[in-house]
């Protein structure tokens, strides 16, 4: 799996990090795009959840463009976490990617619960 971008939205929408990786300083504007748009798919999940009283915080493939795959995932206290995978033939198992979402979420709770860091 290759990471182009890492979003963390707020429950409010709005952006509190967007990181993309390996990528040239023009396509930043591509991933902030590409986390917005995911933010009414993630919406819609949120809801069809909801009715359905599904506790699951991963959202799945939220939708392919172009070259990126993007996956969703929403933590209990409502931040959302969006990546985004570049396209490839292999197949992309569930279970990898809710390994990365979760290491990602560890990761953001540790950052919040740091009284010393410095963004």
């Amino acid at each position: 799996l290759r990471l182009n971008a890492v979003a963390f939205v707020s429950p409010q929408n709005h952006p509190i990090l967007i990181r993309t990786f390996g990528q040239q300083r023009q396509d930043e504007l591509k991933y902030h795009y590409i986390a917005h748009t995911s933010l009414d798919v993630i919406d819609e999940r949120i809801a069809a959840a909801a009715t359905s009283k599904s506790t699951e915080c991963y959202l799945n493939l939220l939708y392919t463009m172009e070259d990126v795959a993007v996956y969703g995932f929403i933590t209990p206290l409502k931040v959302k976490i969006i990546i985004a995978l570049a396209l490839s033939d292999a197949v992309v198992r569930d279970v990898d990617v809710v390994t990365i979402f979760k290491a990602l979420h560890t990761a953001y709770r540790h950052a919040v619960a740091n009284p010393f860091l410095k963004l």
